[in-house]
């Protein structure tokens, strides 16, 4: 079956049912044509033979009918059988006719064809079926042609001969004729199955190529080439498969420096983009995308990417697009980050195929204008507590109100710590405009991250154990040392691990980790404290933040050293950043990358 359905087959299969077809309609054709050939030859042979006897017969008369019959048994072939009727008591049967195949003047006169010979003095002719006697074919009988011609003799009426000759002859020249119009026919169709297998191959072996071509092409080698074997219409087929390869390869050139450009313009903008099916499947998303949707995936609690879990405000948007076809804009906070979201239609040929998110990071700009507002009020916040102190132990200093030089001493010390927290104060906001301003300087070092972090670790599990912390570190295998300013990333870890100390109840946990990634090490700080209010979350690394003083036991700082540690941070070209759920903890993370 595989055969047949091959080229090949089909072709050879072809050629050899249309010569078969035309072989037997030749063949039927030409049988018939010799079959009535050879009926008319016999018919005219014995006509003329009959014509013959009766004119040799009329020619002797007087006596010489005798001599007349000698010379027409010489006329008559030894398969020809004659009867010669001068009247209807002289009979004259050719010596070769047998006495049992002899016809009889009752069988012609019966007859109404053969009896038109002495009625109407007339040539006839008849094919019959002769019995002769019972056992002849089974009663059957033999098929003869019959020819009877009037005989004129004188002083008689009813005169003729007639000439019959079995079938069998004609028969047996027709059956010889047939073996040779077969054979023949076979030796044709012989001839034209080798010729359609040599026409088959020739057209099929360049088409195998093609197809193997066909399948290469189909893997993406679009440099395969079909040789050119013929200058006819598969050779122009396989010049216009050449040219089709050639034009893919420019085609999928294109294309895919099209996607790549696409795919870098995509990456480089600040903007998320997330691209819909129709269905609400995500097809394309961007590094700014990708980051809304962690954010979203760690607020909703969901360890891995998945459909069901994009934001309903976005999915609400994407709906609204799609049934109405038009633009839809939106906005949507979590994770103390504000986002605003223009949902457009895709159109494939005038069908909605899709739709296209464009995400724009607003929080930056929702910090910077509470940051306008707020940096006046808050160092004005942090001065008025130290200078209300200074000036009231002042005036009691002055106005003697303290009797004793104890008291005196008291007053004094508590002037000289607001002095110095106010020292502080001023000293941090001179070492952030400096971070800011880009005049910090970093000593780098090759660290031991090991030795490093255990040693930070140390020094802080006096105060740990002191509020009932458990604190501990878990560094992956394999980070071994990398290159920091150790004094400046130990102020960010100081600062990191005070701060979860602080606001973390007794009996809870703080973690620092340390990862390997690949553009650097990561390095968290995870606590099971009280977390962070949401809608601080944007703020913590901003000048003055300051948690809730009801949860930091009595240590308020100056609400600058998150803002210091961001600017170190960037200072080393990593990033830091914070995930937090209220009641539930908040880890601090920060890369610090290779060089």
């Amino acid at each position: 079956m595989t055969f047949l359905r091959s080229v090949v087959g089909k072709l050879w299969l072809t050629i050899l049912l249309l010569v078969s077809v035309v072989l037997f309609i030749l063949t039927i054709m030409l049988l018939e044509f010799f079959q009535n050939y050879n009926t008319l030859g016999m018919k005219e042979d014995l006509t003329n033979t009959a014509e013959k006897i009766a004119n040799v017969l009329e020619g002797h008369t007087n006596g010489e009918l005798s001599l007349g019959l000698e010379i027409s048994w010489e006329i008559i072939d030894k398969v020809n059988n004659v009867v010669i009727i001068k009247n209807d008591n002289e009979i004259y049967y050719s010596p070769n006719t047998e006495k049992t195949k002899r016809l009889s003047l009752t069988d012609i006169k019966n007859d109404p064809n053969l009896s038109q010979v002495f009625q109407r003095d007339v040539n006839v002719e008849k094919v019959s079926t002769l019995t002769f006697n019972e056992n002849d074919d089974d009663g059957k009988g033999t098929k003869f042609t019959i020819i009877g011609v009037p005989l004129h003799l004188p002083g008689e009426k009813h005169s003729a001969v007639f000439i019959y000759q079995s079938m069998e002859v004609m028969q047996e020249t027709t059956h010889e004729t047939t073996k040779f119009i077969l054979l023949v026919a076979g030796v044709a169709i012989i001839l034209t199955t080798i010729f359609a297998f040599f026409l088959s191959t020739r057209i099929a072996a360049p088409l195998r190529k093609m197809r193997e071509a066909a399948f290469e092409v189909a893997r993406g080698k679009f440099d395969t080439k079909v040789p050119i074997l013929t200058h006819d219409e598969i050779g122009e087929l396989a010049t216009a498969f050449n040219q089709m390869g050639r034009q893919l390869k420019f085609n999928m050139s294109a294309l895919s420096q099209e996607k790549e450009q696409l795919s870098s313009i995509l990456s480089s903008m600040a903007d998320g983009v997330i691209t819909f099916n129709r269905d609400g499947t995500i097809l394309i998303t961007n590094p700014p995308a990708d980051r809304f949707l962690q954010y979203w995936y760690y607020e909703m609690g969901v360890l891995s990417a998945d459909s069901e879990a994009i934001p309903t405000e976005v999915m609400d948007l994407f709906q609204q697009a799609v049934d109405t076809e038009s633009e839809q804009i939106g906005e949507i906070s979590f994770q103390g980050r504000h986002w605003v979201i223009l949902v457009s239609p895709l159109y494939s040929n005038r069908f909605i195929r899709g739709a296209v998110a464009v995400l724009r990071d607003m929080t930056e700009e929702r910090q910077l204008d509470k940051m306008r507002q707020d940096f006046i009020a808050n160092v004005s916040h942090e001065l008025r507590t130290p200078i209300s102190m200074l000036q009231g132990y002042s005036e009691a200093i002055v106005d003697d109100i303290a009797e004793s030089q104890e008291e005196k001493k008291e007053m004094a010390k508590v002037i000289y710590d607001e002095s110095l927290r106010m020292g502080r104060l001023v000293n941090e906001l001179l070492d952030l405009a400096r971070m800011e301003a880009g005049h910090l300087q970093l000593t780098m070092e090759e660290i031991d991250i090991s030795s490093f972090i255990n040693r930070i670790i140390h020094k802080f599990q006096g105060l740990a154990k002191d509020n009932e912390i458990r604190l501990y570190v878990e560094i992956e295998n394999g980070i071994t040392s990398i290159s920091f300013d150790p004094d400046r990333i130990e102020q960010v870890l100081t600062n990191l691990i005070d701060n979860a100390i602080r606001h973390t109840p007794k009996g809870g946990s703080v973690k620092l980790s340390v990862g390997s990634e690949e553009k650097g090490i990561m390095i968290g700080v995870k606590d099971s404290g009280s977390g962070i209010p949401e809608e601080d979350l944007p703020f913590v690394f901003e000048r003055f933040y300051k948690a809730d003083k009801a949860r930091t036991r009595g240590r308020a700082g100056t609400g600058l050293g998150l803002a210091i540690a961001k600017n170190i941070i960037d200072a080393h070209h990593g990033h830091i950043s914070v995930q937090s759920k209220l009641g539930q903890g908040t880890t601090f993370s920060f890369l610090v990358p290779r060089k």
